[in-house]
């Protein structure tokens, strides 16, 4: 099971949280058929979305992130609720370019340039929503340029998804450090330097996992622990109720026209097909 742990450093000047995704990633690899390039980019948009998530402070609190970039990978989308049940895809899942001139993937170039939106719904009249320019497409510049500038919170983070020869997953996760109220600029320098030891975190949690991180890196902290799974919450009475939304005309124009309605999960790529003796079932109709 993948985890996030959470503590407090520099008596309590600087958070540090944990994570471990690597099955969240593998997850995604399956449903999805990820090239090692847009496993990347959507593993670490997932990472970065589920430490967000981890603040939700109600049960039925959800997110949402979109990134929109110009580049080859297309548009991300990630949805996670207050259980860091997550989910997530890319629009165009095939999506593969040449090592960048690092000799790493080139994430940059799968998400290109456009604006990334959060959008928070925690049971109000209306869902918060939040966006900033895509700064860097390296997924975690972006996102600590969020928190910096929509939420005036601080923050430095490091994400990494690696995977191997053939296309599994073999370490991804992220450490993510935000300064808290009373953070004078000599503690937030420090823990610059701390997090700068952690740019191959991918390799970190390949080698010792966020569990060996915590316990060999900061002895002697007090960590929550919480588990983070990917989940998709698709299922037939939820679709059923989406096809009965539509109303008894559009349906039956789509049955005429297409013979069946086929209903795909861009999550889990799980597909549910209505053909006519089903939608007279559905909507409480009979021949008689």
């Amino acid at each position: 099971m993948d985890k996030i742990y959470k503590t407090l450093l520099f008596d309590g000047k600087i958070s540090l949280a944990i994570l471990e995704t690597t099955e969240i990633v593998n997850q995604a690899i399956k449903y999805h058929k990820l090239t090692p390039l847009t496993a990347a980019a959507l593993g670490r948009t997932m990472t970065a979305s589920l430490f967000m998530a981890s603040n939700l402070k109600n049960e039925g609190d959800k997110l949402s992130v979109t990134i929109s970039g110009d580049g080859k990978g297309g548009q991300i989308i990630v949805s996670v609720d207050s259980k860091l049940r997550v989910r997530g895809y890319i629009d165009n899942p095939t999506a593969n370019l040449p090592l960048n001139e690092l000799g790493k993937l080139d994430v940059r170039g799968c998400v290109g340039k456009g604006r990334m939106t959060i959008v928070r719904n925690m049971g109000l009249k209306e869902p918060y929503s939040g966006s900033c320019e895509i700064v860097s497409g390296e997924i975690a510049e972006d996102f600590a340029y969020y928190y910096t500038i929509s939420e005036q919170e601080p923050t430095a983070m490091a994400l990494g998804v690696l995977v191997d020869g053939e296309g599994k997953c073999i370490g991804a996760g992220g450490i993510v450090m935000q300064a808290l109220p009373g953070c004078d600029d000599e503690t937030a320098i420090e823990a610059q330097k701390i997090i700068m030891k952690y740019g191959d975190i991918s390799t970190h949690i390949k080698n010792r996992g966020a569990n060996g991180i915590k316990n060999e890196d900061f002895k002697g902290l007090y960590f929550t622990e919480r588990d983070a799974k990917y989940e998709c919450i698709c299922s037939q009475d939820y679709i059923d109720s989406m096809i009965i939304s539509l109303g008894k005309e559009e349906i039956y124009d789509i049955l005429n026209e297409q013979g069946e309605i086929l209903v795909e999960c861009q999550y889990c790529d799980k597909k549910y097909r209505y053909l006519e003796k089903d939608v007279k079932v559905l909507l409480g109709e009979n021949d008689g």
